[in-house]
């Protein structure tokens, strides 16, 4: 097995010269004259668009509310459901649950590195 520094090393390059590329393709983009006439055009439709929507809107106020509400409730459920799976885990237990055509699931954890400061560079800064 690889070690964990090297992986992370070869991730934050691979980050780095994605970042590059994807610099040097919106520069390119910037520079051509058509791109930019067809985003133009394409801002003009999105304002046509959103005044349609607005407009339509108006008239689905009532099931709009619903629908805040209804996206509150799935946000705070979705927690709750995340407590309860790590809480179950916690305990040795198996955690599945099945929806309406019996299709099983099972929770999927991951690991995240968040990183903590700049203590590191300072410790660099100092040798």
């Amino acid at each position: 097995m690889e070690n964990i520094q090297v992986v992370f090393n070869r991730i934050r390059e691979s980050k780095k010269e994605q970042k590059n590329i994807k610099t040097m393709y919106r520069e390119a983009l910037e520079n051509s004259e058509e791109y930019q006439k067809t985003i133009e055009d394409l801002n003009i439709l999105k304002e046509k668009k959103i005044q349609i929507e607005s407009a339509i809107k108006s008239d689905f106020s009532s099931e709009f509310n619903k629908l805040e509400n209804i996206k509150v409730d799935i946000i705070t459920d979705l927690e709750l459901l995340s407590d309860i799976a790590l809480n179950h885990l916690v305990k040795g237990e198996t955690i599945s649950v099945q929806d309406e055509k019996k299709n099983a699931y099972e929770p999927v954890f991951s690991v995240k590195f968040k990183k903590i400061g700049p203590i590191a560079e300072e410790e660099e800064k100092k040798s």
